[in-house]
């Protein structure tokens, strides 16, 4: 399945049915009258969060949607039919913008939430409703209001506990693949990852965590260079940051200050979330230089980096603890109250 972040789509609610003016006219019925029922209500349109889709990819081939209009009233005090409402099915974590794209309508956090877009339009009034002592008669009745209309833009940012930054061919997808079942394509060239992955980390007992990869980021990108920084929409929402730097390049320190000089550029919180940092690919050196490259890199970013091979297992362990540990301290305490975990018991009881 390809994947689709952002797209823009029309919607349009349905308008309400119009009164109807009709009069009852049967042979031998004593009292006859107004009896023109009133218009169906309009159709709405909702946005649903389904955690069973991680794509807008439905909405690249279709962009109009339309609630179904409400049937006109009928003689004998007959109401019609409301309109035939719209449900936008949409990845749990989508943000539902106005056509100028800064405006947020709504963000679908939670699986099953619902919101509504546009409302249907309410159906007019029949003859029956202006019947008064002094008009026995109406001949009047109102017209369904029209329906909303409106063009929208929606946008995914995967929802992740950590996220996976670096430079393009960092082992970020070889990193994702190895702790994960996930399955990015990973290949010796820059950019091989296009699009961001996903991934569930078990390391233990309760510490399980869901793991996002992102397309690798070079100098420049908040000015559009490369792939710019669409794809840090992703991250927007991880906890912990996991920054994998390529222990074989020459300038490592260079490497990390690209990495955060982005994240400044992009905002959005990015660069005050805590950061864990990683050089990959040690397997690949003699450890003095593992040792050489780390001290540089401690030099630059004021931390020890984790060293790490995705290919042979070597301190993997260690860095997904860490990212763990740093997910613990990010939850939120418990709230004063709230079950201790002590369970109910008879002696708490009064009498």
């Amino acid at each position: 399945m390809k994947f689709l972040d952002q797209c823009k789509i029309f919607i349009a609610s349905g308008a309400g049915g119009n009164g109807c003016v009709s009069f009852r006219r049967e042979a031998y019925v004593e009292f006859g009258g107004p009896d023109g029922g009133d218009g169906g209500k309009g159709g709405d349109v909702w946005a649903v969060a389904d955690d069973s889709l991680n794509t807008l990819i439905d909405y690249r081939y279709k962009q109009h949607f339309k609630a179904g209009r409400g049937v006109h009233g009928m003689g004998k005090q007959r109401t019609g039919a409301g309109g035939r409402d719209v449900e936008l099915e949409l990845p749990v974590g989508t943000q539902i913008f106005e056509d100028d794209r800064e405006t947020l309508i709504a963000d679908l956090t939670e699986p099953g939430q619902r919101v509504l877009l546009a409302e249907g339009g309410n159906g007019g009034w029949g003859n029956i409703r202006f019947k008064s002592s002094t008009n026995r008669a109406p001949r009047r009745a109102n017209p369904g209001e029209p329906g909303e209309e409106r063009w929208l833009w929606l946008r995914l940012k995967l929802i992740a506990d950590a996220g996976l930054v670096g430079l393009p061919n960092a082992g970020k997808s070889t990193f994702l693949s190895t702790v994960t079942a996930a399955t990015p394509k990973i290949a010796d060239y820059p950019f091989t990852t296009l699009h961001p992955g996903l991934g569930v980390v078990d390391p233990g007992p309760g510490a399980r965590f869901v793991l996002a990869d992102i397309p690798g980021l070079i100098e420049g990108a908040a000015d559009g260079a490369g792939l710019g920084t669409r794809f840090l929409g992703h991250i927007e929402r991880c906890s912990v940051l996991l920054h994998l730097i390529d222990a074989t390049q020459d300038d490592v320190a260079g490497a990390w200050r690209t990495i955060r000089g982005e994240l400044e550029a992009y905002g959005a919180g990015l660069e005050a979330k805590p950061e864990i940092l990683a050089l990959t690919k040690v397997d690949a050196l003699l450890p003095e230089q593992v040792d050489e490259q780390a001290a540089a890199l401690e030099a630059a970013a004021g931390v020890r980096p984790h060293r790490l091979s995705s290919v042979s297992g070597q301190g993997v362990k260690e860095a997904l603890r860490a990212v763990t540990r740093a997910l613990d301290r990010e939850k939120p305490a418990e709230a004063p109250g709230e079950d201790d975990g002590t369970g109910w018991s008879p002696l708490d009881q009064d009498g």
